[in-house]
């Protein structure tokens, strides 16, 4: 065995068990990854950061995670999310940078290590948040997009500033010129990525399609010569697997395509944090304890704070805002580079190198936990956010009269349309959280609730306590739980039936009382086999194919529309 698989095999070892840990203790495994760097590089079993493979498996992880963001972003997605983001985006970087170079100044740094610091602070980790919203399964919400876009426009942003300061580096001035240019090719690939997600692309992959083997490897090669295009115009392996992504978004595989690199992507990803893990073990904190403490303060609340307040000026509702602002709570991974980068040109020290990466490793640490009960911390401050709503907003309101449904349907992506297609329509209302969705349920006359069933206006406005029936078909199970414990406080409460992924879910849901459990594989299969008991000619084939079919058909239109 060679030293590099050797040193693969301890990191995956130590990984697994740190991540076994933190599922017992029901922590994100991000948690366990950065620990798993820390911990080799505390007992010094070899360097993280100096072993190519393991770098090379970061980068790979990093491609195909922003390959599947891009995935789930169509063009309707751009436009709807496109225009805010950018805007808030300009915003928020002025912003934050101003506020964090007056921070560092008041602790005596120089103009230029002040720069340094502010840049640092004012970008977002695309890879942190992505995994864990990906987790929690709310990248397709109205706050999720947003995030994603004002990610991307700090990810172009922080390119600009090192594709400028590798040209310092390199000893070639630099000019307005190699700026416009930068942003033209950027605008020219994301253009033609465009173009060939819809002209050309889709025919290709759905010749390959029957292949499952075949549309793996395709997929992969797509995202490799993407990459090697990409970044022989000098951007990053984040935005090639992006724009990968984005050109295969309206395929019809696409669903099909995401279930078999994501695999792929979660084991290279854990290179990625065992590198940022160790990086902390190996810096001078000597005499930086005080400004660590206030940078990381900065990061978790004053940046959120600055989002908070930009989405509040451009009309989105407080929860909205609040998520978004959660979400970018941490510092990017492009803030270490650009900090590794200015130590080389002199521009900085070793020590604000230092406090840079405590910075890092302490707003991921924490900010992991901050997305994952952002629901519940939402809950306890929802009242002091008041400020940040204006009365007129922008998200789209409730399309529903003012009586109650006795139906309440939550979640309409595929199971959940699939059942509402056996219900009477006059008595559904549908509860979404994707804008996308909600465009479908207008189109086809649904009453529909635009929002998250766990932010208590929605559960109020959805008139939960006067439904007969609630559906969830949401697979998170903490979602149901909770669903499941508001709906038992009702004085009188409906039917409720949940989704669980596993049997030990299905298990748990019935413990906590869940009148039905919609576990897919046994419930279509009772159902199957019941369809067949009581027609044993086999008559009812033929009805289920010609239903099937049109139903199948018309989901399709929907998503071509």
């Amino acid at each position: 065995m060679t030293s590099a698989v050797f040193n693969l095999a301890i990191v995956v070892m130590i990984g697994a068990a740190f991540g076994v840990i933190a599922k017992l203790l029901k922590q994100p495994t991000i948690i366990a990854y950065l620990a798993t760097g820390i911990f080799i590089g505390s007992v010094g079993l070899f360097s993280v950061g100096g072993n190519e493979t393991i770098r090379s498996f970061s980068e790979l992880g990093i491609m195909l995670l922003l390959f599947l963001v891009g995935m789930e972003i169509n063009y309707s997605s751009l436009r709807l999310v496109g225009r805010a983001s950018l805007l808030i985006g300009v915003g928020q970087v002025i912003a934050t940078f101003g506020a964090g170079y007056f921070l560092a100044h008041a602790f005596g740094f120089s103009v230029l290590s002040a720069i340094y610091i502010a840049i640092a602070l004012t970008f977002s980790s695309t890879v942190i948040v992505v995994k864990l919203l990906s987790d929690k399964r709310v990248l397709n919400s109205l706050y999720g997009k947003i995030s994603i876009g004002l990610l991307l426009f700090q990810d172009f942003t922080a390119i600009l500033i090192l594709v400028l300061l590798a040209g310092i580096q390199s000893g070639h001035a630099i000019s307005i010129t190699q700026i416009v240019l930068t942003i033209a090719k950027g605008a020219i690939l994301f253009a033609v990525m465009l173009y060939l997600g819809r002209r050309i692309l889709p025919y290709i992959f759905g010749k390959i399609a029957m292949s499952q083997e075949l549309l793996f490897l395709v997929s992969l090669a797509w995202v490799f010569l993407v990459a090697v295009l990409v970044s022989k115009m000098g951007f990053s392996v984040e935005i090639a697997g992006f724009l990968a992504g984005i050109a295969l978004a309206n395929s019809s595989e696409h669903h099909q395509i995401s279930a078999r690199i994501r695999p792929l992507r979660d084991f290279f990803l854990i290179a990625f944090f065992v590198i940022l893990g160790a990086q902390a073990v190996f810096s001078n904190f000597v005499g930086m304890i005080l400004p660590i403490i206030a940078f990381s303060l900065f990061v978790l609340l004053i940046k959120p704070l600055i989002v908070f307040s930009m989405m509040g000026i451009f009309g989105y509702k407080k929860r909205t805002g609040f998520m978004t602002g959660i979400a970018l709570a941490q510092i990017s991974e492009f803030s270490l580079v650009l900090m590794a980068l200015g130590l080389q040109l002199g521009h900085v020290d070793e020590k604000t190198v230092a406090l840079i990466t405590a910075t890092g490793v302490i707003s991921i640490l924490l900010s992991s936990y901050m997305i994952q009960f952002s629901e519940y911390i939402y809950l306890y401050v929802r009242g002091a956010l008041s400020i940040f709503e204006r009365k007129e907003h922008i998200e789209q309101g409730v399309e529903l009269s003012e009586d109650h449904k006795p139906i309440v349907l939550i979640g309409f992506h595929r199971l959940g349309e699939s059942i509402a297609m056996g219900l009477p329509r006059e008595k559904l209302l549908v509860i979404e959280f994707d804008p996308e969705i909600t465009k479908k349920l207008k189109r086809a006359g649904y009453n529909y609730l635009f929002g998250d069933i766990s932010d208590p206006e929605i559960f109020e406005s959805a008139k939960v306590r006067d439904a007969e029936l609630v559906i969830s078909t949401s697979p998170d199970i903490e979602d149901n739980l909770t669903l499941l414990a508001e709906i038992r406080k009702l004085i009188k409460h409906p039917k409720v039936v949940l989704r669980a992924e596993n049997e030990d879910e299905a298990d748990a849901l019935y413990q906590a009382g869940a009148d039905y459990v919609l576990f897919p594989h046994l419930t279509s299969g009772q159902y199957f086999g019941k369809t067949i008991a009581i027609n044993s000619e086999m008559n009812i084939l033929e009805q289920l194919k010609t239903k099937d079919l049109a139903i199948l058909k018309s989901i399709k239109k929907n998503e071509e529309f």
